[in-house]
């Protein structure tokens, strides 16, 4: 029996994260740009005739069950699966087995790619007929909803759509605008750019909780800093689309200092030694990816300088990876038997 494949990639947020986290797209409408990365959440599913469930992680060599998924006990990628399989009414059993090109808490929006991974295996497994937009929307739904983790609305977009896109967030319906970047602009800013892990992985809701209720209770400086988050999105989109790369790092820089206004716990004594062992090596733009308090920093480097620029991380503790950007976004198929 051949298994359904299904792979969905990671994301790289440049502007605008943290004005998708409700309620504020509902009262102020949101903006992101992002684009997605050729890392990904992996999820292949088995069909079985016993009626049993097993839950697998490739990458960690663990795995749960055989046994009726009601009755598995574990949390993380176990509620992922479950809350999907009560999505599609599976009654038969399977074995799901789950893999990532990085951990969840890294600011990539992981855990948002193997929902929608998740999804897609289920669909192609179902032969159920959905839209971009009605994956993406239901990924947010099991997510947030379903397993409840808190966070907000980009990430399934950016996930199940790929590509470099601007996302709007309204109160009733949420666009995504896929950007038509010149090829050559594409390939200078794989060239130029470097993720750097900082070592530590964060829990964001603790940051996301505090900033919500600084919405709900109309802190000025939390409302100032996400309006202007929204301006610095669209020069950052404008940069790109006219290909000035070096504005597009200055605004990196400038988007930054403003997200770091939103909570004190955004950015780490690390972090920001980090950040300046990179701006002192060649960086000329770089910030802390996802929610903050650890993760990947996304930075440009001036051309020529990304081997100072990592000598310059790695010298404190960081890890430099290159950047290959995905255009395809989420993808399933079915192996050979």
């Amino acid at each position: 029996m051949s298994k359904i494949r299904a792979r969905a990639p990671l994301r790289v947020s440049y502007a605008g994260g943290g004005t998708d986290v409700p309620p504020y797209p509902g009262l102020k409408g949101g903006v992101v740009l992002s684009s997605t990365i050729q890392n990904y959440a992996y999820c292949s599913i088995t069909p079985r005739s016993d009626g049993l469930v097993t839950v697998s992680r490739e990458d960690q060599d663990v795995s749960i069950g055989p046994g009726r998924l009601g009755d598995l006990k574990g949390s993380g990628e176990l509620e992922f699966v479950r809350a999907v399989a009560k999505r599609f009414a599976v009654e038969q059993g399977f074995d799901a087995d789950l893999r990532y090109d990085a951990l969840p808490g890294t600011g990539l929006g992981s855990s948002s790619a193997l929902c929608v991974a998740l999804i897609g295996a289920f669909r192609e497994w179902k032969g159920t007929s959905m839209t971009d937009y009605e994956i993406a929307n239901l990924a947010y739904d099991v997510e947030r909803k379903d397993v409840g983790i808190p966070g907000g609305l980009q990430d399934q977009y950016a996930s199940t759509f790929g590509g470099f896109n601007l996302i709007e967030f309204k109160k009733d319906s949420n666009i995504v605008n896929p950007l038509r970047i010149k090829r050559e602009t594409l390939n200078e800013l794989e060239y130029s750019s470097l993720l750097c892990f900082t070592g530590t992985t964060r829990r964001s809701g603790g940051i996301l909780q505090r900033q919500i209720e600084s919405y709900e209770h109309k802190d000025s400086k939390v409302m100032e800093a996400l309006e202007r988050m929204k301006e610095l999105t669209l020069e950052m989109k404008d940069s790109l689309l006219t290909g000035n790369l070096t504005e597009f790092a200055k605004l990196l820089n400038s988007e930054w200092v403003t997200k770091k206004a939103l909570d004190s716990a955004i950015s780490t004594n690390e972090v920001d030694r980090l950040l300046h062992a990179a701006r002192e090596g060649g960086a000329i733009g770089g910030k802390l990816l996802g929610a903050g308090g650890g993760g990947f920093l996304f930075l440009y480097c001036e051309p020529g300088r990304q081997v100072h620029v990592e000598k310059a991380v790695e010298s404190l503790g960081g890890k430099a990876f290159p950047v290959r950007f995905d255009l395809e976004g989420l993808q399933t198929w079915r192996s050979p038997k």
